[in-house]
């Protein structure tokens, strides 16, 4: 992870230095006149055929390396913001002197072929691309993309700072005034980030907290925040006087505070004023609070098209380093407070400081939209290093010019791709986090959300590391990993499975260092009992590379057995034809994981011979007549995997079963498969036997089995594969009605079977979901729902156990037993001892060790992702069976009449009998469900959880100020009166000296 990261930083460094070169060289020419290939108009014509102007012919072709966009590889596009004009001298002399990062792209491509975009935000509004894209207007025919407003830009161009908003709410602020004051604030609040700290107070002749709660204080800028900031903002209204004097006092007195708590971000610290206007100058505030330091810089937006105490408003920013706007339409808002950035730039560009910067996990929904991307490929989170570029220019020099920022992404898919998924075992994953401790990248981090389409989850870069690690209630791992320590830790979790239905208690070791380079932290997970041991076996090359390439082998997609992105003629290969390259030495500079390969070979030997029994039992019609039994297949801790297909694949009832929709079944990144997880945590020699979930619970027509294979020996052996079977649940549920009417009986007579209507039989799974009801649509149900009463029995016995899990990442819909000694049916057991019986029987006949058996996941989220749906904790049970009760019967008071039940396990599966009394009505008792809660949190705790600060590591770099500065460069400084100009000139004369 620190080479990719290095390299990314390295090519970053390259344009920097290229267009900080470029800009030297450059003198302006006011009327410059420059063709240049615009995003939004390339290849387009106009009514006579000919192409528009900024247009013109670009070559474009598709690319799967970038999501398989038409794209230019040899040249780059300019984007430029619909309120803003192509040919504008600014913004044409800043496209002709950066022409010269084409070169630089390409030769970062070149060196760099894992790269994906490149780019660089200019300070005067436009955006250079590289690779060139056509960009699409929105369906008003805009585009909204400023680069100026993403975080990127904004982390590069700043350091962290602390920020009182102060909001004029007089009765003069009245209709338009207040509309144009909130879309100020919001639009500040846009600008801040993760490692800058606010608060928003409303003044008239009182001073209001937008949020009463946090009095006096600060709080992190993250997403949560300041959407509870802006839900607020709705709720100002104007009367009264203002009294800003107090307001500014008030504003002073937090930031002196908060900075003296060691808590914010220790670094720059600012007032955002926002009014329609200033009586007095309060130099008699400043004078206590902010001279002759000055600190603290005062922003002034001026709200309206009058500009009568416009002077005053000047005086506090010139006189307190920082810039006067004023804002007279919703359309100049925006425009208006991204000058403010520029101002906080100066220090930083004076000190030349050219610091990398790195920003939390994000899907930016606006390139992504402006290419017209629809497909999930063009919603994979990133992560972006970018890097300020400065004017270097001597006469500019004390002006501290930013030019812009450069940066490059890199999709956290990549980042999963140099884990070693074979080293960590079975239930190992890797994860990382940033100084806020947010997760970057985690195995349960949920970016993404169903809804016709893939789109992404409000807030989820902002999921703390505590949310998805919740067993940790000291927050010991996430203060460890955020403070960049190394070391170990150790707990039990919960795990679960197969969309969270499904949960596997397990012991997780943990070890994590920081990324040498970055503000990130890692850390790997070895689950007890999986990851500190590796089956190694030896074969050939030659019969290796034979049995590897067949038709019926695959090998994980997103494992790295060979490196083919690190040279651009190496991208097209597979991952087997890379290793055939490599083992054969015909591409020496291909880089393979050696240790791996020989492993992929040694699997592929042994388990060459499957494919002639596969072959064997589907000629053998009287194993498989009715073609019950569709596919099976294997899989092996190296990520190899073979399949057979026992009917024609358009004939397959699940057709995403190991296909890439089949995401929780395949081998991906950062887990195994699930069927291989969940029959690796049961005895050895236990098939697991489940029907897959899907989002409306409609995928009931199938069944799947799986058990693990484990080489039992005297030595400490890990689990080297699993295999396993889907079959139609029509075959499934067949076979066991047969079975159950099956008697040992001398005469074949049965005293009673499933078939009569005092009893209900159904085969419910380890978790109790059902698999066979004499009822259809209860099948892939949770018993609970079905038998309440039973269910609430079984919980009361312990026979299984339920666990309590928290969801921290959940959307939700926005709207404001007795202990009585055990009964049988007829005598205890005596009546379904000979259903058990004929189970096993069945399930031995059956002879699944002779196929091979599985248990997937189908892709689905049951009520994920609809309209209305906002970010809430949840808490929600799972279930399941205690392994050392093996058979059980009790009975249920239901109103009066004793209702009976039997359940017992059925050997070396996962499944349980359970066969029901129907004469009792006990619809009385309430059912067991599975749905979650919403966590309501009481006002008082509202409020400390909004105070609440965790652990956080500052950023190691920090510019406030600089002695250089020119703080007349401060927004209107040129058109003051000269009487208030006569006040400033002794003021900044007395601060320059000192």
């Amino acid at each position: 992870m620190e080479d990719m990261f290095r390299r990314k930083s390295e090519a970053i460094r390259h344009i920097v230095e290229a267009a900080e070169e470029a800009h030297h060289q450059h003198e302006e020419v006011p009327d410059l006149q420059y063709e240049y290939f615009n995003a939004v108009l390339i290849n387009e014509q106009d009514e006579e055929g000919n192409s528009v102007e900024m247009g013109g012919d670009f070559q474009l072709e598709p690319n799967d390396h970038f999501n398989n966009l038409a794209v230019n590889l040899s040249l780059s596009v300019v984007q430029v913001p619909t309120n803003m004009y192509n040919k504008d001298p600014d913004i044409v002399n800043g496209v002709y002197w950066s022409e010269a990062l084409n070169k630089v792209f390409v030769d970062n491509f070149e060196r760099d072929p894992s790269l994906i975009w490149q780019y660089f935000g200019s300070a005067k509004g436009f955006f250079r691309q590289y690779p060139g894209v056509k960009w699409y207007p929105d369906e008003n025919g805009v585009i909204a993309f400023d680069c100026r407003n993403r975080k990127w830009y904004i982390q590069a161009a700043t350091s962290p700072k602390d920020v009182v908003i102060l909001v004029d709410v007089s009765g003069s602020m009245k209709g338009l005034r207040l509309t144009i004051a909130r879309q100020t604030v919001s639009s500040i609040l846009d600008t801040l980030g993760e490692d800058d700290f606010f608060n928003i107070i409303a003044y008239n002749q009182e001073i209001h907290y937008v949020e009463p709660c946090l009095n006096g204080t600060l709080v992190q800028a993250d997403r949560t925040n300041k959407d509870h900031f802006r839900e607020h903002l709705d709720k100002l209204f104007a009367k009264g006087i203002g009294l800003l004097g107090n307001a500014l006092a008030e504003a002073f007195t937090i930031l002196e505070e908060f900075n003296q708590t060691g808590r914010g971000s220790i670094c720059s610290q600012a007032i955002m004023l926002v009014t329609d206007g200033a009586t007095a100058m309060y130099d008699d505030v400043f004078e206590k609070f902010n001279w002759p330091d000055r600190k603290v810089r005062i922003f002034p937006y001026l709200i309206g098209r009058e500009s009568a105490f416009a002077d005053n408003l000047k005086w506090m920013a010139c006189a307190n380093k920082g810039y006067f706007s004023q804002i007279s339409t919703l359309a100049d808002v925006q425009e208006n407070v991204m000058r403010y950035l520029h101002v906080m730039s100066r220090p930083k560009v004076i000190d030349h400081e050219h610091d990398t910067v790195w920003t939390e996990a994000y899907v930016d929904n606006t390139l992504t939209q402006a290419y017209k991307l629809r497909d999930s490929r063009g919603l994979n989170p990133v992560t972006t290093v970018a890097m300020p570029v400065f004017s270097t220019k001597n006469e500019t020099k004390n002006q501290g010019i930013l030019l812009g920022v450069a940066g490059t992404d890199i999709p956290l898919q990549e980042l999963m791709k140099a884990v070693p998924k074979h080293k960590l075992g079975i239930h190992g994953y890797v994860f990382a986090v940033t100084n806020n401790g947010y997760l970057l990248i985690h195995p349960d981090l949920r970016p993404l959300y169903q809804e016709g389409q893939k789109r992404r989850k409000p807030h989820y870069s902002s999921v703390d590391l505590s949310e998805v690690e919740w067993e940790d209630t000291d927050d010991v791992l996430r203060n460890a990993m955020v403070n960049r320590k190394t070391g170990t830790f150790s707990m039990e979790v919960m795990r679960t499975v197969d969309k969270g239905k499904r949960v596997l208690k397990m012991h997780n070791d943990y070890y994590y260092t920081d990324i040498k380079g970055t503000p990130f932290s890692v850390g790997v997970v070895l689950s007890r009992g999986h990851g500190k041991y590796f089956f190694k076996g030896n074969v050939s090359v030659d019969s290796g590379l034979r049995d590897l390439d067949q038709q019926d082998v695959a090998l994980a997609d997103e494992w790295s057995y060979c490196n083919t992105d690190e040279h651009h003629e190496h991208r097209y290969l597979t991952q087997i034809q890379a290793i055939k390259l490599y083992l054969t030495g015909r591409k020496p500079h291909l880089k393979c994981d050696r240790e791996l390969i020989q492993q992929v070979l040694f699997d592929a030997v042994v388990t060459a011979p499957m494919e002639a029994y596969w072959t064997g039992l589907a000629l053998n019609k009287s194993e498989n007549s009715d073609k019950g039994v569709e596919i099976a297949f294997l899989g092996t801790r190296t990520g190899l995997s073979r399949t057979n297909l026992f009917v024609n694949p358009e004939k397959l009832t699940n057709q995403d079963i190991l296909t890439a929709e089949d995401t929780e079944g395949v081998f991906n990144a950062d887990h195994f498969p699930l069927w291989y997880k969940r029959a690796a945590e049961q005895v050895p020699g236990t098939f697991i036997y489940s029907i897959p979930f899907s989002s409306v619970m409609e995928n009931k027509s199938v069944v799947l089995a799986s058990t693990a294979i484990q080489l039992l020996d005297d030595r400490k052996s890990p689990i080297v594969a699993a295999v396993g079977i889907q079959m139609k649940l029509d075959f499934f549920q067949r076979k066991f009605w047969t079975a159950s009417r099956q008697c040992a009986a001398l005469d074949g007579k049965c005293t009673i079977s499933c078939d009569n209507e005092d009893i209900k039989c159904y085969l419910i799974d380890n978790n109790g979901f059902i698999l066979v009801s004499e009822e259809y649509t209860q099948t892939g149900l949770f018993f609970g729902e079905v038998e309440g009463a039973v269910m609430n029995k079984l919980l009361l016995m312990g026979s299984f156990k339920r666990i309590n899990l928290y969801d921290y990442q959940a959307l939700c819909k926005e709207y404001a037993g007795s202990g009585d000694s055990a009964h049988s049916l007829l005598n205890p057991f005596s009546a379904v001892k000979w259903l058990l019986t004929e189970i096993i029987i069945f399930l031995l006949e059956f002879n699944l060790y002779s196929w091979w058996n599985v248990d997937v996941s189908v892709k689905a989220d049951r009520g994920r992702g609809r309209l209305h749906m906002v970010p809430c904790d949840t808490e929600y049970p799972a279930f399941v069976s205690e392994r050392t009760i093996k058979e059980t019967a009790g009975n249920i008071d239901c109103e009066g009449c004793m209702r009976t039940f039997v359940i017992q396990q059925i050997p070396s599966s996962n499944l349980f009998m359970v066969v029901v009394d129907n004469k009792c009505d006990c619809s009385s008792i309430s059912s067991v469900t599975m749905e979650p809660i919403e966590i309501m949190y009481i006002e008082s705790l509202k409020c400390e959880r909004l105070k609440f600060q965790k652990d956080r590591k500052r950023p190691d770099s920090c510019h406030p100020f600089h002695p250089e500065e020119n703080a007349r460069e401060c927004g209107g400084a040129s058109s003051l009166s000269p009487q208030l100009m006569a006040a400033l000139l002794p003021l900044l004369i007395t601060f320059i000296t000192r």
